[in-house]
């Protein structure tokens, strides 16, 4: 280790206050899944831009995904989606992704891509595509049976794009009956992840608009659904850190889809525009997992992180590599505030010392950090560095053009 790892170390624990193997320990138990759609030709609305080497099916999915836990140790599941990633035999999927040394994620349904949901799925006024569309919930259910997940995402593109155009009350009725008989369908060791969109594609109204109405969704349908927090997915200037407090402390914060956004999309990779907010984000969730109360703590250490982007014009391997490397960046540097002086500034009213505490482990560099701690875990210190220099990239071109995609 290098003299300036040793004297950062130093001057972690002397002025930021905290001890370094309990920072280190907690870096290590880090993971965040990827989604199998961020491997596969996908992107925005407008154009997908083919990748030469992508993957064809649902099995080299998994095996790009093994190449982004192998350098940085942080992604040992792979969300997959219904019908995307459908196959005869997801135990056969299961096998080959242990034996990757992977394990299949959330299971994410698909309920927005069929000419019959064009105006709702389980919000439809014809009742036979209401049945349609709860059946491929109750399938992505039965898929995670067979493939050992415990979760399931749920985002809907219901909505409408004109008053009149549906009956909005009737429409949450529907919702809610929907997602009453999948809950029903789960075991007792799985959840259902409800995520929410303020807009896109439904542009009048979206039945699921916000946080807000997922968390009502949630408490009506019992302990088992939480909320699905996609910090692409707010209105410019939302506090989504606050959102997250607020879960926490109502026990309702089952997981995130990470990404970014500038406008009003997401799918930018993590941190990209706002690394202040992701770093935020770690804060509320890091404060809270220090709570006396078990059950917060609880929720704390069940939350699901999960990478939820489709890189267009990037390489997707390298693109994931930076998504999660942007993540773990973001949660060292939270790690690194000293919450006892965050407190103590704030009691006494001391509105500048508190946001210089919190500001402080925000612009601490913590390279020399995150390099010490792969050492010590076998990882390559430079995780891009030591992808870009295998011959992996290479070796997928074999695959040629077109592969698995929307």
């Amino acid at each position: 280790m290098s003299d300036k790892a040793y004297q950062l170390f130093e001057e972690i624990q002397q002025a930021r206050g905290v001890q370094l193997d309990v920072v280190k320990e907690k870096l290590k138990q880090l993971q965040i899944e990827t989604p199998s759609w961020g491997y596969g030709d996908s992107g925005t609305r407008f154009k997908v831009f083919q990748k030469t080497g992508v993957p064809r099916n649902p099995f080299e999915k998994l095996e790009d995904a093994a190449q982004v836990h192998k350098v940085t140790g942080l992604c040992s599941s792979v969300a997959i989606h219904i019908p995307w990633d459908k196959v005869d035999d997801y135990g056969q999927l299961r096998s080959h992704a242990e034996s990757l040394g992977l394990k299949i994620g959330a299971i994410n349904p698909n309920l927005f891509q069929e000419d019959d949901y064009m105006l709702g799925s389980v919000t439809n006024a014809d009742a036979a595509i209401r049945k349609k569309a709860t059946e491929h919930l109750l399938e992505c259910v039965d898929v995670a049976k067979e493939t050992g997940s415990r979760d399931i995402s749920l985002w809907f593109a219901d909505g409408t794009n004109y008053p009149g155009q549906g009956h909005i009350r009737k429409r949450k009725q529907w919702m809610l009956e929907s997602l009453q008989t999948m809950y029903n369908a789960l075991t007792p060791q799985m959840r259902m992840l409800i995520e929410y969109k303020a807009f896109e594609p439904a542009f009048y109204h979206t039945d699921i608009a916000d946080w807000g109405m997922a968390f009502n969704y949630a408490l009506k349908l019992g302990p088992q659904a939480q909320v699905l927090v996609d910090t692409g997915h707010h209105l410019p200037g939302a506090n989504i850190e606050h959102i997250v407090a607020y879960l926490i402390d109502e026990q309702r914060l089952g997981g995130f889809h990470f990404n970014s956004y500038k406008y009003a999309d997401d799918d930018l990779i993590v941190g990209a525009i706002n690394p202040y907010e992701l770093f935020l984000i770690f804060y509320q969730i890091l404060d809270a997992a220090g709570d006396s109360d078990q059950a917060i703590q609880d929720t704390v250490s069940n939350i699901a992180y999960m990478i939820d982007q489709s890189h267009n014009i990037e390489q997707k391997i390298p693109a994931m590599i930076r998504s999660v490397l942007n993540v773990q960046t973001q949660y060292a540097k939270a790690l690194l505030i000293n919450h006892a002086e965050v407190a103590e500034a704030a009691e006494r009213g001391d509105v500048l010392a508190a946001e210089d505490a919190v500001r402080q482990a925000f612009e601490f560099d913590v390279t020399p950090l995150l390099r010490a701690v792969r050492e010590e875990q076998g990882l390559p210190a430079d995780p891009m560095k030591a992808y870009l220099s295998s011959d992996y990239a290479q070796q997928i071109t074999a695959r040629g053009k077109g592969g698995a995609s929307w």
